[in-house]
C-alpha cells in the first residue's frame, strides 16, 4: 500500500505552519496568506530546522573551555556601542527598520568605515544597481580599494563570490530579495527567506565572516518573514526615526554577545547617517519657560539623557474626555490623572489630557512618572516651569514618590546641562552644584508651583 503523501500549509506572513488551508492565520492574522508546501520544499524545511550539533557528547560545563570573544571595531562609535563593544567575526546581524530610515544608508557607511581599515568588505545589493550604490557611497565618502560592490539576487552567485576572495565583513541589503533556484517559491516566501538565512549563516560560521543582512518590516513594525529566521541569527537590531526628523536610534532587541539595554543615536545630514555628537541638546528646548513642559532624565543604556515631556490640558467638549501619550504609555497616563483626581481634587475628568515625548523618544521606565504630572499640572494651572528644574522619580498608586536607579548619573548629565534645581524622590551624597529638593508624596509637590 503506498504511503500518504502528507500536505503542509504555511502562513506566507509568519511562517505558521498547518495540515490544512485556512483562510485566516491563528498566529499573525493574515488573510489567504496560507500556501501549499511541495515535496521539495517540505524538505528544504526538515533540514533548515535541525539544531546544528556541535558536539557528539555531552560534557560537564567544568570541563569546557570559554571561548574568548575577539571583536574589531566598525569606526562607528555609537554603532560598535549596540553591538557591544565591536562587530563579532562569525556572528549574523539581522537590521530592520521602516522603509527611507537609512539602513542601507547606515550599513554603507558602516562597511566603508570597515573596508578603509584594511578589512575587504563585500556590499551585496538586491535593490540597487552598481552605479546607485555608488553614487551614495561619493556622498558618504565610504570609497574604498577594499570595498567591492555585487548586484545580485541570486544565492548561489553570491557564494561564488564569497569563494573567491577572503572577505571578512559582508552585507546583504536585502533578505527579501535574495532567491535560491534550489527552491520554486518566489523572493521574499517564508521558504526562501529561511533557507538563504540558513545558508548565510552557515558560511558566516565556517568563514568566521561577520554578516549583516537588512530586512523589512511588516505593518505592525515586526521584521517579515517567519520568526525562526530572528532566532537563527546572533543579533536583532531595529533601526527606527521618522524620515521628517534628523534622528535616527537602532535598538538592540537581540545580542548573544552584548547587552540590549544600549541604543546607537544618529543624525541624518547632507553627507549620509553620522554619530550624533551633541545628544544633549537634541531631546530638549532651553528656550524660555512655558506652561505644560517639564524636563526628566531618563536612562538609555548606560547614556542618561534630559527629556522634556509636553503636556495639554483643556476643557473636554465630550461626555468622556481624550486621553492621548506619544512616547508614553497611555494606561500609566491614566494611572497619573486618577491619582491626581483623588490626592489634589483635580477635575480631570471634564479636561482632555494629551502627552508628548518630545525628540522621538520612548520612555520605557517610570523615573518620568513626576515630570508628567508637573506638567500637567503646568498646564491645568498655566503656570510655567523653569528650564532650569528637572524632575526625577516613580510615583506610586499611593501617591507616594518612589527611588530611581542611576540617580547620581542622571544628576551629573542635569548639572552639565546648565540644570539648577532637581526635583527628586531622595536625598544624595552627590556633590553638585544643583540645588535638590527631596519630595516623598505627591501633595507636597505642589507646594513648589
Amino acid at each position: 500500500m503506498a504511503k500518504k503523501k502528507t500536505t503542509l500549509f504555511e502562513c506566507q506572513h509568519c511562517g505558521e505552519q498547518s495540515t490544512k488551508w485556512m483562510g485566516k492565520c491563528p498566529s499573525c492574522g493574515g488573510w489567504d496568506s496560507f500556501v501549499e508546501l511541495n515535496t521539495e520544499q517540505q524538505e528544504v524545511l526538515k533540514q533548515t530546522s535541525k539544531i546544528i550539533n556541535t558536539t557528539s557528547k555531552a560534557k560537564p560545563i567544568t570541563q569546557i573551555e570559554q571561548d574568548d570573544i575577539i571583536r574589531f571595531s566598525s569606526n562607528n562609535h555609537e554603532f560598535d556601542l549596540v553591538l557591544g563593544g565591536g562587530i563579532v567575526p562569525g556572528s549574523l546581524t539581522l537590521i530592520g527598520g521602516s522603509p527611507g530610515v537609512g539602513k542601507s544608508t547606515l550599513l554603507l557607511k558602516v562597511a566603508g568605515d570597515i573596508s578603509q581599515s584594511g578589512k575587504k568588505v563585500l556590499y551585496v545589493s538586491g535593490e540597487e544597481s552598481m552605479g546607485q550604490i555608488k553614487l551614495r557611497a561619493n556622498r558618504l565618502d565610504a570609497n574604498s580599494d577594499n570595498l567591492y560592490l555585487l548586484s545580485e539576487i541570486k544565492l548561489e552567485e553570491i557564494q561564488e563570490e564569497l569563494l573567491r576572495e577572503n572577505y571578512e565583513a559582508v552585507v546583504i541589503d536585502s533578505i527579501q530579495t535574495i532567491y535560491s533556484s534550489s527552491l520554486t517559491s518566489a523572493p521574499g516566501s517564508v521558504s526562501q527567506v529561511r533557507e538563504i538565512t540558513f545558508e548565510l549563516m552557515r558560511k558566516a560560521k565556517e568563514s568566521d565572516i561577520a554578516m549583516f543582512i537588512i530586512g523589512h518590516i511588516t505593518k505592525d513594525g515586526s521584521i517579515a518573514g517567519p520568526r525562526v529566521l530572528e532566532h537563527m541569527v546572533d543579533t536583532v537590531l531595529y533601526f527606527e526615526g521618522e524620515s521628517s526628523k534628523e534622528l535616527r536610534m537602532l535598538r538592540g532587541f537581540k545580542n548573544r554577545f552584548g547587552s540590549t539595554s544600549e541604543i546607537g543615536i544618529f543624525e541624518m545630514t547632507a553627507e549620509g547617517l553620522i554619530s550624533a555628537k551633541d545628544i544633549a541638546s537634541k531631546f530638549f528646548d532651553k528656550s524660555k519657560p512655558q506652561s505644560g513642559s517639564a524636563l526628566t532624565v531618563v536612562m538609555e543604556g548606560s547614556r542618561a539623557l534630559i527629556i522634556e515631556v509636553q503636556a495639554l490640558v483643556c476643557e473636554s467638549t465630550y461626555p468622556n474626555p481624550k486621553r492621548s501619550a506619544t512616547g508614553f504609555d497611555v494606561n500609566r497616563l491614566n494611572m497619573l490623572l486618577a491619582l491626581l483626581e483623588k490626592k489634589l481634587d483635580l477635575p480631570l475628568n471634564h479636561y482632555d489630557v494629551f502627552i508628548n515625548i518630545s525628540g522621538g523618544i520612548k520612555i520605557k521606565e517610570s523615573s518620568a512618572d513626576l515630570a508628567v504630572i508637573a506638567s500637567i499640572i503646568s498646564s491645568f494651572r498655566d503656570r510655567p516651569i523653569s528650564k532650569e528644574s528637572v524632575f526625577i522619580g516613580e510615583v506610586s498608586l499611593t501617591g507616594e514618590i518612589k527611588d530611581v536607579y542611576s540617580i547620581d548619573m542622571r544628576l551629573k548629565e542635569a548639572s552639565a546641562q546648565g540644570v539648577t534645581k532637581a526635583i527628586v524622590a531622595q536625598k544624595t551624597n552627590l556633590k553638585t552644584k544643583l540645588k535638590i529638593f527631596p519630595v516623598d508624596e505627591v501633595v507636597k509637590m505642589i507646594e513648589l508651583f
